[in-house]
């Protein structure tokens, strides 16, 4: 249990930093007291659901990083990319969908272009 809470901790803490957000910002974002995350990045305290959903959610920490003691944080710009594709609406996927092809095909040309 106390890998998870280790584990709980350093994720909180580097998508917090990562967001540019400190202790109290999120506190306030998320209408929670700062104590609360400053005890989870401690690895001190046994968080309740009520605190911890939220806070994992807003954060986008995958469930996986934090109970997976083999978990490898893999691709971690493919994984900011998917969390970036949960938060789209059904119509906005539909609107970047065209874009992402179109930019994806000019990578993968230039890579082409690149390994010549």
């Amino acid at each position: 249990m106390n890998d998870a809470k280790q584990n709980l901790a350093a994720a909180v803490r580097d998508a917090r930093t990562e967001l540019g957000l400190s202790q109290e910002r999120l506190a306030e974002i998320l209408n929670i007291d700062s104590r609360t995350i400053l005890n989870i990045e401690a690895g001190r305290g046994n968080p309740k659901f009520e605190k911890l959903y939220p806070l994992i959610t807003y954060l986008k920490i995958p469930a996986s990083k934090i109970f997976d003691p083999d978990y490898k944080d893999e691709a971690p710009n493919l994984q900011k990319l998917l969390a970036l594709q949960k938060d789209c609406t059904e119509q906005e996927a539909a609107d970047l969908l065209p874009m992402v092809r179109y930019l994806l095909e000019l990578l993968r040309k230039q890579e082409n272009l690149s390994l010549r």
